[in-house]
């Protein structure tokens, strides 16, 4: 598999260090998550938020020369919750949509029961 920057993976995080986790993707390959891209806060103990073995989604933010992945939890979960809410906001305004058509066409149909009464 063919990994890339920006694209969001699950791993296995197989080992755990002070500085960082080393996260298996598919295909094979580890890339380390910096303990700084674990979560939002301030991670003092990187094991209180991370366990060997542990199925985590990570994003690729950078693949240097010597073939080194780095890999980021916290950006991963911000991608996600920023295109979750995307899709959410599309699927609002297309929910408001149908009920605006809707409603309008019951007005318009009350208007024209009105107006043809009025007419004869």
């Amino acid at each position: 598999m063919s990994i890339k920057r920006g694209q969001i993976l699950e791993g296995v995080v197989k080992g755990i260090r002070e500085f960082g986790a080393f996260v298996e993707l598919p295909g094979g390959k580890v890339g380390l998550v910096h303990i700084s891209e674990v979560a939002e806060e301030y991670v003092e103990d990187i094991r209180k938020y991370l366990k060997e073995n542990q199925i985590v989604k990570v994003k690729v933010i950078n693949i240097k020369q010597d073939g080194k992945i780095g890999l980021s939890i916290k950006k991963a979960k911000e991608t996600m919750k920023r295109e979750s809410g995307k899709k959410r906001s599309k699927d609002d305004f297309e929910e408001k949509l149908s009920r605006f058509l809707k409603e309008s066409n019951q007005k318009l149909s009350e208007y024209n029961k009105r107006f043809d009464g009025k007419r004869r």
